[in-house]
């Protein structure tokens, strides 16, 4: 990774830290991030056993591709904890800023904030194509929100279906 291409952020959600993991991280059900995400994702391909060197491709509704440049979001897994609730993985295709980066590792932490509340944690290194520095203040902040807008998402979710995935 070129120094200086790190993007961080972070999310306060009103679900508890096991629920969203559940959901969107642990790899147990590839059905449950579309059903949260309904409108939004349509399906979740797993190649391998969904640890390390697994690949997920999302496929995105129609309306979710217009707006992410993309109709396929495709990933590997490098890593999953989860005891310590963190995520890590490498971008292999789609989004509209991912087509200015030549690698992108994201890696996300979910971090306890009282009852039924958690932290996000967000990081984002990418190396540009075209061999630049970091992308713009604008871009940084499209993709960050590309990721905490999905967490935001099933946080919804969650909020409005209490009883699922306790």
């Amino acid at each position: 990774m070129v120094a200086g291409c790190v993007i961080t952020e972070q999310c306060a959600l009103t679900v508890s830290t096991e629920r969203l993991w559940k959901v969107v991280f642990s790899g147990e059900d590839t059905a449950a991030l579309p059903k949260a995400c309904a409108g939004f994702i349509d399906v979740v391909d797993v190649e391998g056993d969904g640890g390390p060197g697994s690949v997920f491709t999302m496929t995105l509704s129609p309306a979710a591709a217009e707006l992410s440049g993309s109709g396929v979001m495709r990933s590997r897994v490098m890593a999953r904890d989860n005891a310590a609730r963190v995520f890590k993985t490498e971008i292999l295709e789609g989004g509209k800023v991912s087509g200015q980066l030549k690698s992108q590792v994201v890696e996300m932490k979910l971090e306890a904030a009282g009852d039924g509340a958690c932290v996000a944690k967000l990081r984002v290194e990418y190396e540009r194509l075209d061999g630049g520095g970091a992308l713009s203040a604008e871009d940084q902040a499209a993709l960050a929100a590309g990721y905490l807008d999905q967490l935001k998402m099933v946080e919804a979710y969650l909020v409005a279906h209490p009883a699922e995935y306790v």
